[in-house]
């Protein structure tokens, strides 16, 4: 399954599951869309101007117990770029949990692991 396949899945299954008004408390979940700026020259220099970071995380998670993730969506066979292993190394350093995600089992059981079960 392709990364943005499998990081739409997953974005669907916690938003419905953690992000809607009958959710107390709730969690957030949201997309970097770092590639976007890349579509031609000047998108990518205002882009930046407005703080695009290079290797930031795909998506950022606020659990409804207040943690927040970084996660980064991979597939099978995808690797990490050397921007992306520097902005891993520094939200660790920051005391921040970053995941590396290849599929949407994968996902639910790290998010599960963290807040527990609440799926209706």
């Amino acid at each position: 399954m392709k990364e943005n396949k499998i990081q739409a899945n997953c974005y669907q299954w916690y938003n419905n599951n953690y992000c809607l008004k009958h959710h107390n408390p709730r969690g957030v979940m949201f997309s970097v869309p770092n590639e976007l700026a890349g579509t031609n020259k000047i998108a990518m220099m205002q882009a930046k101007a407005m703080g695009l970071v290079s290797g930031v995380s795909d998506t950022i998670i606020i659990l409804p117990n207040g943690n927040i993730i970084f996660c980064e969506f991979k597939d099978a066979t995808g690797k990490q770029s050397d921007k992306q292993k520097e902005f891993q190394e520094i939200v660790t350093n920051l005391n921040h949990e970053y995941i590396l995600i290849r599929n949407e089992e994968e996902f639910k059981n790290a998010i599960l692991s963290r807040i527990g079960n609440r799926e209706k």
